[in-house]
């Protein structure tokens, strides 16, 4: 996913620091991602054989770590052996979540909560409509989101597997959004990519034999009840609330008819607003993480450009013990082609990682 903050791009440079910083201690294996987003930095860490720790306030972000965190063993799918036929052939076990895939990508589409509230739909070129998606799109969301939770209600899937699926879903739905990449507003033709039909192309499997742990939670309460070998926090760097950047996402994950407001549709979110979203608040609510955590190492991804200056942020982790940084150059998030008028003087910001070794 095109993501805000995504570290993607960055996470050789994370793992590599962070491993140069924990060299002498071959116990530092438990590594929680308190801010964890997409996933991207869990699981690549994952990969390198940590006990992953993952959490996000966001409900979106907790279906995507459920499955590349959680989720780390073969899914079999028995419960749906009488509505899928093919699962009950002789077969590779790894072939079973694109069976299943394949069948929720040729359901009928229905005209549910997205076709109505986020396409086109029956609406003439008169009316105001929101144009988040296709018909096409938004009608097979919906078909296959209500059969996902019909599927779940009725014990036909695993936890496991419900979050394999959704989060399946809300990858592929993202993928034709009509969007510059968040969900803030809607292009008014349809372009290009978000043309294209939907296909439910199965999400990741990470494999690793530890057992991992994922969170929907506040970071700063959570912060309070773990403990963990490497801390690492990815937390906003500005004003921009995901809630409301992301909040097509929330409501397809959480499929709750919500009530909606205003152009763009957004749904009430007040309780998954951020500190660290605020000039006013957000030193006080890091400072207060940094003393309640329980960890060895502490790592702090942050851009010149935050809402915290680099002294405030020497300042507050160099209480808990030996602070030192790294730093690395990337090119900013850009949701669209900016035009003269919005042009950023800087094409690039540079990402710190602090860090601390705790006494």
């Amino acid at each position: 996913m095109n993501y805000i903050g995504s570290k993607q791009t960055l996470l050789p440079f994370l793992y590599e620091c962070i491993k140069q910083v924990t060299a002498d201690d071959e116990q530092a294996n438990v590594f929680c991602d308190i801010f964890a987003g997409t996933g991207a930095v869990g699981k690549y860490f994952k990969t390198k054989g940590y006990q992953i720790i993952a959490n996000d306030i966001q409900y979106y972000s907790y279906v995507l770590n459920r499955q590349y965190i959680g989720n780390h063993s073969v899914l079999m799918f028995d419960g749906l052996k009488d509505e899928i036929p093919s699962l009950k052939e002789e077969s590779c076990d790894e072939t079973r979540d694109v069976k299943v895939c394949n069948y929720l990508d040729m359901l009928d589409p229905i005209e549910g909560f997205i076709y109505r509230n986020y396409c086109k739909g029956q609406h003439s070129d008169e009316d105001e409509y929101r144009l988040y998606f296709t018909d096409e799109n938004g009608g097979k969301c919906d078909a296959i989101r209500t059969k996902i939770e019909r599927w779940h209600k009725e014990g036909k899937v695993t936890e496991n597997e419900y979050f394999f699926l959704l989060a399946t879903l809300i990858e592929n739905i993202d993928k034709v959004a009509n969007t510059a990449s968040v969900y803030g507003a809607f292009l008014k033709k349809i372009k290009k990519s978000a043309a294209k039909l939907m296909v439910m192309k199965p999400a990741e499997m990470v494999y690793n034999a530890q057992e991992h742990f994922v969170f929907n939670e506040d970071a700063n309460e959570l912060v309070k009840r773990i403990h963990t070998d490497v801390l690492y926090m990815d937390p906003p760097y500005n004003h921009r609330q995901y809630s409301s950047n992301y909040h097509l996402l929330e409501t397809i994950a959480r499929y709750d008819n919500p009530e909606i407001s205003g152009k763009t549709g957004v749904r009430r979110c007040n309780n998954q607003k951020s500190d660290y979203c605020s000039r006013t608040k957000v030193k006080q609510s890091f400072r207060q993480l940094i003393e309640a955590a329980d960890a060895r190492y502490i790592f702090l991804s942050y851009n010149n450009e935050g809402l915290m200056s680099f002294d405030e942020i020497r300042e507050i982790l160099s209480v808990r013990g030996e602070y030192g940084f790294f730093q690395q150059a990337y090119n900013r998030f850009k949701a669209d082609k900016e035009s003269e008028s919005r042009r950023i003087a800087a094409d690039s910001t540079v990402e710190y990682l602090h860090y601390v070794k705790c006494r």
